[in-house]
């Protein structure tokens, strides 16, 4: 009896040859791999923050502080990203490599910059905050693994061209 092997997919490079050589060759590329860790590391800091203040009810000023830091981080990574974007792929952004990366991350800047409406405008008790901020925390990690997975698949598609 034969057995049908299939043949292993075939994946899909996400750089054409003249991006690659674009994305390697931008300080941008630099810039983005220094601030994801960074904020990365602001990230976990503050959520430690705010988990802090909710079980305790104290540091609520430290987890603010530490939120409003997180969010500015974010805000220099999408202008940075999307000046990385416009460097390899031609346009700011959503360029069909990033596209689902680029759409979460519109709903991250929107729920951070929500939070900041409601710091700023006092408009929002701590409770309502902090809940923001973490709803805001929820889509970043979504989209933190986006990024991470499309690196990876990157990787691999560079792999299997080698």
């Amino acid at each position: 009896m034969a057995f049908a092997t299939a043949a292993a997919p075939q994946r899909q490079a996400l750089y054409t040859p003249e991006e690659r050589a674009r994305r390697d060759a931008t300080v941008w590329t630099t810039v983005q791999g220094v601030l994801a860790p960074v904020q990365f590391l602001v990230f976990l800091v503050s959520l430690a923050l705010v988990l802090r203040y909710l079980w305790t009810g104290e540091g609520y000023g430290a987890a603010t502080v530490s939120i409003v830091l997180k969010t500015l981080i974010l805000y220099t990574i999408m202008v940075t990203g999307a000046i990385w974007e416009k460097v390899v792929f031609g346009r700011y952004l959503l360029a069909p490599a990033f596209f689902w990366e680029d759409m979460v991350s519109f709903a991250v800047i929107a729920v951070h910059t929500a939070y900041l409406y409601g710091l700023m405008t006092g408009g929002w008790d701590p409770a309502t905050l902090v809940a923001v901020a973490l709803v805001a925390y929820g889509l970043y990690v979504v989209n933190a693994a986006q990024f991470l997975l499309k690196l990876r698949h990157a990787r691999l598609s560079e792999e299997g061209r080698a």
